[in-house]
C-alpha cells in the first residue's frame, strides 16, 4: 500500500461496457469462487442489482468461501437490516469506510470517501472500474441510465490488486497480528504470465499517494505525441493537467474531450463548460456525450496507454477521494477502446464549437476565466487542509446502515440516497 505503482508484464484485459456486460461476469466469477471474494464499492443499493450481488455473495459464504464487503457510508447509507442480517448470518463480513464522527445523527465529512470499485477472487481474477452495484447502470433503467466501463484482469497485476484489498481490511480491523496472519493465510495468486499486457495499479489516498493518479495522467500527456482521448463524467481538473492539454493541443497532438451533455446534476455540465473557451483556443476537441448520462473515467492516449477506473478528473478524486485506477500499456487494447470512444463520437456525441459559445458576454468570460485560472491553480492546496483522518472501517452488524435507513425513514426522507452523487 505504501510502495509506489509499478508496470507489471504477463497479464490480460478485457473491456466491459455498462452493466450488461458487466454485473454477469462478476455475479458468474463469484458464483465459481473457491476461496475468497473481496468487494469494494461506492455504492450499493438494495435494487435488483444489489439483491443479484447479495444472493450470489450469501451462495459463496455459505459454500465456505471468505468473504469481504466494503461499501463507503455516504454512497451506501440505506441499506436495509435484512439485508445487512442476512449476509452477516451466512459469513459475509461487511465493513462501511465512514470516517468522522456524526453529529445529531448526521455525517458531516463527506469530502473523504472511499471511492473505489474493486473485485478480486480468489487472488487470480480482478475487477477495477467505476460501475457502482445499482440498477441505474443498466440500460432498462431509462434515459437515466449511465454510461460506464470497467476491466477484467488476470496475471501478475492481479497479486497487487489482492495485497492492496487485503491491507485495507487488515487497516479496518486494526490488528498488525491478525494482519500478518491474513496475508500468510492468503491464497495463492497468479504470477505467472497469462497473456502480453503490461500494467499497473495506481490509487489516490489521503496519506502517502496522494496526488498519484494525476502524476499518471500529466506524465502520458506530456509524452503524448499523436493523440489524446479522455471520457470522463465529472471534469474539473487542477491546472497543470489543463496546461499539459493546451500544450499537447497546440504542439499538434489530436486532444478530445468527452464530457457530459445529459448530465445527472446540472452543475457538472456547468463547471466544465466554464473551461471550454480555454480548451477550445487552444485546439482542444471537445465533444458532449448526449445520449444519457455519462459516468466514464477512461482515457486512451497514442497507440498503446489507456486507463480505466474509478477516478474522476475533479477535486473531488484528484484531491479527496480513495481511487483506483488500472493503466495498460497494450496496443489491442488501445485500439478497442479507441473504437468505442470513436463511434460514440460519432453516433452519441455533439461537437462543441466557438458557436456554442458565442452567446456569452466577452467582459464576463475574462472576469470569469481569471477567477477560474487561480481556483485551478490553487485547490490542491487549500483542499489539502481539511483534516486528514486515518481511515476507519467499521464491521455492519446489520445496525450502522440500516440505523441510519430507520433515522431517514422517520425524518421523512425515504428515497434520498437516489439522488446522491454516483461518482
Amino acid at each position: 500500500m505504501d510502495q509506489r505503482a509499478r508496470w507489471v508484464g504477463g497479464n490480460s484485459i478485457s473491456l466491459l461496457e455498462n452493466g450488461e456486460e458487466f454485473f454477469p461476469r462478476v455475479f458468474d466469477a463469484i458464483r465459481q469462487a473457491k476461496r475468497e471474494v473481496i468487494v469494494e464499492t461506492f455504492i450499493l443499493f438494495e435494487d435488483k442489482v444489489g439483491m443479484a450481488l447479495h444472493a450470489a455473495m450469501r451462495a459463496a459464504a455459505q459454500r465456505g468461501v471468505k468473504v469481504d464487503v466494503l461499501v463507503d457510508g455516504f454512497g451506501s447509507p440505506d441499506l436495509s437490516r435484512e439485508y445487512i442480517e442476512e449476509l452477516s448470518s451466512a459469513g459475509v463480513k461487511m465493513r462501511v469506510f465512514d470516517p468522522g464522527k456524526r453529529i445529531l445523527g448526521q455525517r458531516l465529512n463527506v469530502f473523504r470517501r472511499m471511492h473505489r470499485k474493486i473485485v478480486v477472487i480468489d487472488g487470480e481474477l480482478a475487477f477495477v472500474g467505476g460501475i457502482n452495484y445499482s440498477a441505474d447502470h443498466l440500460l432498462d433503467f431509462g434515459p437515466k441510465a449511465k454510461q460506464d466501463y470497467s476491466v477484467e484482469l488476470r496475471g501478475p497485476i492481479v497479486a497487487q490488486i489482492h495485497q492492496f484489498v487485503l491491507r485495507a481490511i487488515a487497516l479496518g480491523d486494526k490488528g498488525p497480528r491478525w494482519f500478518r496472519r491474513r496475508l500468510k493465510q492468503a491464497p495463492p495468486v497468479a504470477r505467472e504470465s497469462v497473456g502480453q499486457v503490461e500494467a499497473m495499479f495506481v490509487t489516490r489516498d489521503n496519506r502517502r499517494h496522494t496526488n498519484d493518479i494525476e502524476r499518471q495522467y500529466l506524465a502520458a500527456i506530456r509524452a503524448a505525441r499523436r493523440r489524446i482521448v479522455i471520457a470522463n463524467a465529472y471534469f474539473f481538473p487542477g491546472y497543470r493537467l489543463i496546461k499539459e492539454l493546451r500544450r499537447a493541443a497546440r504542439r499538434g497532438v489530436d486532444v478530445r474531450l468527452i464530457l457530459q451533455g445529459e448530465p445527472d446534476m446540472p452543475i457538472v455540465k456547468t463547471a466544465a463548460s466554464m473551461l471550454y473557451h480555454h480548451l477550445l483556443h487552444s485546439g482542444v476537441r471537445i465533444f458532449e456525450y448526449c445520449d444519457r448520462p455519462l459516468h466514464a473515467k477512461i482515457a486512451l492516449i497514442d497507440d498503446d496507454w489507456t486507463t480505466v477506473g474509478s477516478s474522476n478528473l475533479d477535486p473531488l478524486s484528484l484531491s479527496l477521494n480513495l481511487e483506483a485506477n488500472v493503466i495498460a500499456r497494450d496496443k489491442a487494447f488501445n485500439q478497442l477502446l479507441w473504437q468505442r470512444m470513436d463511434t460514440l463520437m460519432r453516433e452519441s456525441c455533439k461537437v462543441i464549437g466557438e458557436d456554442d459559445l458565442a452567446s456569452e458576454w466577452s467582459g464576463w468570460r475574462l472576469v470569469r476565466s481569471f477567477f477560474i485560472f487561480h481556483f485551478l491553480r490553487w485547490y490542491p492546496s487549500w483542499l489539502g487542509w481539511l483534516p486528514r483522518q486515518v481511515p476507519r472501517l467499521t464491521l455492519a452488524e446489520a445496525t450502522d446502515l440500516a440505523e441510519k435507513r430507520e433515522q431517514r425513514e422517520k425524518a421523512g426522507e425515504n428515497g434520498a440516497t437516489q439522488t446522491t452523487e454516483a461518482a
